[in-house]
């Protein structure tokens, strides 16, 4: 793409503009030519590049520099669904929403009603997501930090007195609890 066709720097600027239709034309195909096993995962990668974008820096990974993606993929390890991390994502959070619950909202889309299994790690997962992963017929399950918001309050950091490899789970049965477990390591 050319740089006159750039797009204004607004609020709703997108930052890989030049690269959308290839990121947009991957995602259309991921779901074309592949169903995915009912078994999923969301997760984020770190793709190595010290270029001129916006990079993450995380220091407890083997790729410290990088582009940071998001993505779906099944037990098979076939990427379903992807997103770009392009720096705080204000426009998606809402007050009953945050920013990591509306990334796994936009991945799982297409998943919609299947009852598909989620998993997903401690960055991702809330009660709020799970709740609403159910009402759109996704199962999920996850650890969780326990001061996230929403938590049950004999699941809060005051009254989780875990020793190290101690867990405490909760499962949804009926819709009145959710699926979360909290590991010491």
């Amino acid at each position: 793409m050319d740089n006159s066709q750039r797009p204004d720097q607004s609020e709703q600027y997108d930052r890989l503009w030049k690269l959308k239709t290839v990121f947009d034309t991957l995602d259309d195909n991921y779901s074309k030519f592949y169903n995915p096993s009912e078994n999923m995962a969301v997760d984020e990668v770190t793709v190595k590049y010290r270029g001129r974008v916006i990079w993450q820096y995380i220091p407890k990974k083997r790729k410290r520099f990088g582009i940071k993606i998001y993505k779906l993929c099944d037990e098979a390890g076939y990427m379903c669904a992807m997103r770009v991390y392009l720096g705080k994502d204000s426009q998606s959070a809402t007050d009953d929403m945050t920013a990591t619950h509306a990334t796994v909202r936009h991945l799982t889309h297409r998943v919609e009603g299947l009852e598909h299994e989620l998993f997903m790690d401690n960055f991702f997962s809330s009660p709020s997501l799970f709740d609403d992963l159910d009402g759109h017929k996704i199962n999920s399950c996850g650890t969780v930090r326990p001061n996230r918001k929403d938590m049950p309050p004999d699941f809060g950091p005051k009254q989780l007195k875990l020793k190290r490899g101690d867990v405490r789970v909760k499962k949804k049965c009926g819709g009145t609890n959710y699926c979360a477990a909290r590991e010491l390591s």
